[in-house]
């Protein structure tokens, strides 16, 4: 999805508007509701195959015997909530995190490229730095 941020910045929002469509984002994952589905779907896939290898108890005594442990069976069962509390904030958080450090890269890398063409439009020195800015840029992306 992100190849699609080789076309010019132009054309397709252009094409797009010409079809009838008020607003086109170039790069899908700059929008957070397809970074957020791929984030939920890849999520899914853990719960599978945490379950799947490790087995319905392995996957809960993880959830509620980590990262306190204790040897006495008293303290084990006191620990149970404290443990579950904690490993459901950062099963939860996982998703979440995913999501938003995407959609937070993709936005970011495109505002830049859109901050370097309006420099073509400021004259021949910054023109000319722009050009070489973006160069540069593909470079590093790709």
């Amino acid at each position: 999805m992100n190849f699609m941020d080789l076309l010019a910045i132009d054309h397709a929002p252009q094409l797009a508007h010409a079809a009838g469509l008020p607003f086109l984002k170039v790069v899908p994952t700059t929008d957070p509701n397809a970074t957020f589905g791929m984030a939920f779907g890849v999520f899914a896939l853990i719960l599978y195959y945490s379950i799947k290898i490790k087995g319905i108890g392995g996957f809960l005594g993880e959830l509620t015997m980590q990262p306190f442990q204790a040897q006495s069976l008293a303290l084990k069962i006191a620990f149970i909530p404290v443990n579950l509390f904690l490993e459901l904030v950062n099963l939860i958080a996982k998703p979440i995190s995913l999501a938003l450090r995407l959609f937070g890269n993709m936005y970011a890398g495109e505002m830049i490229f859109i901050l370097i063409a309006v420099m073509y439009g400021a004259g021949l020195v910054f023109g000319t730095s722009a050009g070489l800015l973006q160069l540069a840029g593909r470079f590093f992306i790709f």
